[in-house]
């Protein structure tokens, strides 16, 4: 029977266990994830319903939306039932859930620590594939006042030009700042471009009287903190 339901069409299924009408009347918590995602795609294939396909998409990704959001388009097309439309809203709704992540962090908090600035970091930084560096700009109490993108590289490098960390800084009236880059080979071990850039960005902070608190290399789920290895 649970295999004969699989291959049925969801207008076929009892009222309250359809993902729609389940929702209005259970409240849309009463969803399990591929319900959700079934919801959002819409339709199946000829041989499986939109929730038994989310069901086989979700168990690729070993049942983890962190997993999924790390498909690209081109990764969902593969399965069949999917094409680009269900993929693209797959990707969009992944992407809002980081934000969403993003969004809890609120912009006035305090950063007291490299974990607060991993934190800050990780929804943004976790599943790029490439090199990307960031600038974090805070008031004389550590207060967020903006992050800015202020490099973005390959696999394995990324440029980081000092004097446009240092005009943003002072653009932002800013007197207190953090790097935090990537390394998307999961690697966080910093390289011997890592170390210049943290001392050149360093003496120009000193020159300028602005505090440098850390520079954070980020992996998804582990970081290197220059300054809890006493390094700035």
């Amino acid at each position: 029977m649970a295999e004969e339901k699989l291959r049925q069409s969801i207008k076929e299924w009892p009222l309250d266990e359809r993902p729609r009408e389940k929702a209005m009347m259970h409240g849309i918590s009463s969803l399990s994830k591929s319900e959700l995602l079934a919801i959002l795609v819409g339709s199946g294939n000829d041989k499986e319903s939109a929730v038994a396909l989310m069901k086989r998409v979700l168990a690729s990704c070993g049942d983890s939306i962190a997993e999924l959001s790390r498909l690209s388009v081109d990764d969902l097309c593969t399965f069949r039932g999917i094409g680009e439309a269900k993929a693209i809203t797959i990707v969009a709704a992944c992407e809002l859930w980081k934000r969403r992540a993003g969004d809890e962090r609120t912009e006035a908090s305090r950063i007291t620590s490299s974990k607060d600035i991993y934190g800050y970091f990780h929804p943004i930084l976790c599943d790029s594939p490439v090199e990307r560096c960031y600038v974090l700009l805070m008031n004389n109490m550590h207060r967020v006042i903006d992050h800015v993108l202020i490099g973005s590289g390959g696999l394995t490098a990324t440029v980081v030009d000092v004097r446009l960390v240092m005009r943003e800084a002072l653009m932002k009236r800013a007197t207190a700042i953090a790097l935090c880059h990537n390394h998307p080979s999961g690697n966080i071990k910093p390289s011997r471009e890592d170390d210049k850039l943290t001392e050149n960005l360093s003496q120009a902070c000193k020159v300028m009287n602005i505090r440098m608190l850390d520079h954070i290399v980020l992996a998804d789920g582990k970081y290197y903190s220059y300054n809890d290895e006493a390094r700035l």
